[in-house]
């Protein structure tokens, strides 16, 4: 509550994250509908909600009060209804294309659907003759450049273009998201090292240890493949520095 407050009253948008805590302690999907209610209910506009599934978090398995799927998504969509005037949209992060558009089409009018998807995003984005899930993705942090050049093809109607640029993205992003997925910040961090975003390849935590050398060898080929290395003898240099450390 004083989070949502705080973010309001300086002019943000709200984005309610899955809670921890809420997941450890809710007996079921009731438990659910009245925290979600009470939150909503204070917000003076309308917020996203996230919903991100295990293979991110482990400890947030269940979530919505039931580790099927399926009843997991009816509690959340009940959710959305009751709140719908709140909610600006949803972002799903299940790595799950078929459930997303699913759950997309379920959507009251007027609530969008933010795709969380790292693997399947190229076709969630496009979308089809119902809909589409706009962006909100951890990938885009790697791959903004190529991100924003398809997009703005997309907008101007050139699907072929907008395909050609994220194609070689998706290779590396599977990659970067590989199991255990909660350590995908490892490589983002890594590749802008890589890009001369930042000076140095350390992480709280030691964290920049969670992935191993021939994991970040081949998130380099497919960086370079994405065209994603603006300056390719800095990255060459930095990668041979590393890899002469890291034997």
């Amino acid at each position: 509550e004083e989070q949502v407050a705080y973010v309001e009253s300086v002019g943000g948008q709200v984005i309610l994250m899955a809670s921890r805590a809420l997941a450890a302690a809710a007996s079921g999907p009731d438990d659910y509908h009245r925290v979600y209610g009470s939150l909503l209910s204070q917000a003076t506009r309308p917020v996203i909600l996230h919903w991100l599934g295990p293979m991110f978090d482990p400890l947030l398995t269940g979530y919505w009060g039931s580790s099927d799927l399926d009843i997991a998504t009816d509690t959340f969509v009940e959710i959305i209804k009751e709140n719908a005037a709140k909610v600006d949209g949803v972002k799903i992060s299940l790595l799950d294309a078929d459930r997303e558009v699913a759950l997309r089409r379920r959507l009251p009018e007027g609530v969008r659907c933010y795709t969380g998807d790292d693997f399947n995003y190229p076709s969630l984005i496009q979308g089809d003759s119902e809909g589409h899930s706009d962006a909100l993705l951890g990938i885009f942090d790697a791959i903004a450049p190529a991100a924003a050049a398809a997009v703005n093809a997309l907008d101007a109607g050139d699907v072929d273009t907008y395909n050609r640029i994220l194609a070689p993205t998706v290779p590396l992003s599977r990659h970067i998201f590989s199991a255990p997925t909660y350590y995908y910040k490892t490589g983002i961090v890594f590749l802008a090292w890589l890009a001369g975003h930042q000076s140095h390849f350390r992480m709280v935590a030691g964290l920049e240890n969670a992935r191993t050398v021939p994991h970040l060898v081949e998130l380099f080929v497919l960086a370079d493949e994405a065209g994603l290395l603006p300056d390719p003898a800095m990255a060459e240099h930095r990668m041979r520095a590393f890899l002469e450390v890291s034997t």
